[in-house]
């Protein structure tokens, strides 16, 4: 997205923050001190640390881990099972080109969730999107049973009413897959919120669903499959007991792009619940210099 319209989302994420939250009196970027730690502080420092110096920090991590198992254990466990995750799908995880592998099931248990793109400022899509919808499409084609997922609010400067999830949805359609298999998720400025809210559309609507699978360009890939794994563990009763799974990716072979460890830290801080610090983050505001030093 581009940056002015990334600082009128945080204006406006922080104007409805501060009609619903009560501040907690101190700076964000400050680690606070060991006797008045709460378990989003540890947190906040667990995804910093990672996002910022990834496995050199595995000692204060652990630390970190330890210290939020006494704090929080249902919250250790759960950011245990998440801190791995993370690590995995920047080093392991295979892409799957153009359509989704063998394998999943043909049923509506399986949703295929595509994450947005921004849109032009007239509200027509971008070729990156059109490119992520072919191969949408192609999976669709696949698995004739699946549901899926559209993501994405509205990014066009020129055309309030334009929504990514709404232009995806549209075009499906239009290209032949059935209204009544794809769902609409317009609301979400982010991918943690891509996440959140398909998350709230299917425990409300769609109950069956128990495997996702994701399809975006294939530098996102990794931050869409951490996010919705993340928040599936963050909405189970525990770790290893969740309801819905990430099972598979189907990625587009996109000429450019990036995101970075910290960008995906920011998305865990989001998801997590500190929207604040995740937009600091992904502004490159965040100040990582109260961070103690690594252990050695």
């Amino acid at each position: 997205m581009k940056k002015n319209l990334y600082r009128l989302m945080k204006f406006m994420l922080a104007l409805s923050m501060a009609l619903v939250c009560v501040s907690c009196g101190k700076d964000k970027n400050t680690i606070s001190p060991s006797d008045t730690r709460t378990s989003r502080n540890i947190i906040e420092e667990l995804a910093v640390y990672y996002g910022t110096y990834g496995n050199e920090a595995d000692k204060n991590i652990e630390s970190l881990l330890q210290e939020l198992d006494k704090s929080d254990p249902v919250a250790g466990e759960k950011w245990r099972s998440i801190i791995g995750l993370w690590k995995s799908v920047n080093s392991d995880l295979s892409l799957h080109y153009d359509v989704l592998p063998d394998g999943l099931p043909d049923t509506d248990e399986l949703c295929i969730v595509v994450l947005g793109f921004q849109l032009n400022p007239d509200g027509t899509m971008r070729e990156e999107l059109i490119e992520r919808l072919k191969v949408v499409k192609a999976s669709a084609e696949k698995y004739p049973h699946s549901l899926i997922v559209c993501t994405g609010g509205g990014t066009a400067s020129e055309n309030e009413s334009a929504t990514e999830a709404g232009k995806m949805a549209e075009w499906l359609i239009a290209e032949g897959i059935a209204e009544d298999r794809v769902i609409v998720e317009d609301k979400s400025v982010t991918t943690a919120q891509n996440a959140m809210f398909t998350f709230d559309i299917l425990k409300e609507k769609y109950p069956q669903v128990t495997q996702l699978a994701i399809v975006s360009s294939d530098y996102h890939i990794a931050t869409g499959v951490l996010l919705f794994g993340a928040e599936s563990t963050l909405r189970a009763d525990r770790a290893g007991n969740e309801k819905v799974k990430v099972v598979s990716n189907a990625a587009y072979k996109a000429p450019s792009g990036t995101l970075s460890s910290m960008f995906q830290a920011g998305a865990l801080i989001e998801l997590s619940g500190d929207k604040e610090t995740a937009f600091e983050i992904y502004y490159e505001e965040y100040d990582i210099h109260e961070l103690p030093p690594l252990d050695k």
